[in-house]
């Protein structure tokens, strides 16, 4: 069946010495991975390698056999340039972490497009913005919504945060928590806009700290998600 949908690049890997496999997330069927046959050595071919950075907004012309294979793309074309986001220095640390944050979470082979909408307008955001610094925070926070583990806010005014249940409580239990000031960083993010992120003044130990237990908030919730790689990047630039 062919398929004309938006897509978003999620990882991009080497297969063979002229091949690329690429992991997209579609707006018609969710996550598909396609196997682009000799895209490396071609110079004249329809698809080009720029074509599937990490995160990259596309509008593909695929062939969708739907049988759990590597499907195919007749043909690519970018559907939203970006201005900054692959050179930025800062931005595209950002935007490999996401890319490989985002492939570790979602496993859906199926429609989903107010997820799709979620991330297209969040990485347009955050190519036309300056002040960024806390934007993967917010995007991890709200991208939950969709995953559907987002923090329970009752009882907000609990001294903990427990990651496992994710909500707020009363008493510290064995489970990983967030507390004190982390905490208060926490909350918050909880019910604000993109637009309002800059106004959270954070020093760098504290956006790592509450990195580091959002990611692992991750990985209490989705099984078999593995920590991105590019994490210790992403920190070393922020530093």
């Amino acid at each position: 069946m062919q398929v004309t949908t938006k897509a978003i690049v999620l990882t991009s890997l080497k297969y063979g010495d002229t091949s690329l496999i690429v992991k997209v997330f579609t707006v018609s069927d969710g996550l598909k991975s396609y196997l682009l046959k000799g895209v490396l050595a071609s110079k004249k071919g329809k698809l080009k390698t720029a074509l599937f950075q990490p995160l990259t907004q596309l509008e593909l012309v695929a062939n969708h056999k739907n049988k759990g294979t590597l499907e195919s793309i007749r043909e690519a074309k970018v559907n939203y340039h970006y201005q900054s986001l692959h050179t930025d220095i800062t931005k595209n640390a950002m935007t490999m972490f996401l890319a490989e944050m985002l492939a570790n979470s979602i496993h859906e082979e199926e429609e989903n497009k107010e997820l799709f909408i979620f991330l297209e307008a969040s990485l347009q955001w955050l190519d036309v913005h300056d002040e960024v610094a806390n934007f993967h925070i917010y995007f991890l926070l709200s991208l939950t919504k969709y995953l559907g583990f987002y923090p329970d806010t009752y009882n907000s005014n609990a001294p903990y945060f427990d990651l496992l249940e994710g909500e707020f409580a009363i008493a510290p239990s064995l489970n990983p928590m967030i507390t004190g000031e982390n905490l208060n960083y926490f909350k918050a993010f909880l019910g604000i806009s993109f637009d309002a992120i800059q106004t959270i003044k954070m020093h760098k130990t504290h956006r790592q700290e509450l990195l580091k237990s959002l990611v692992l908030y991750f990985e209490l919730h989705l099984h078999g998600f593995r920590k991105p790689k590019s994490l210790t990047i992403l920190n070393e630039v922020f530093s």
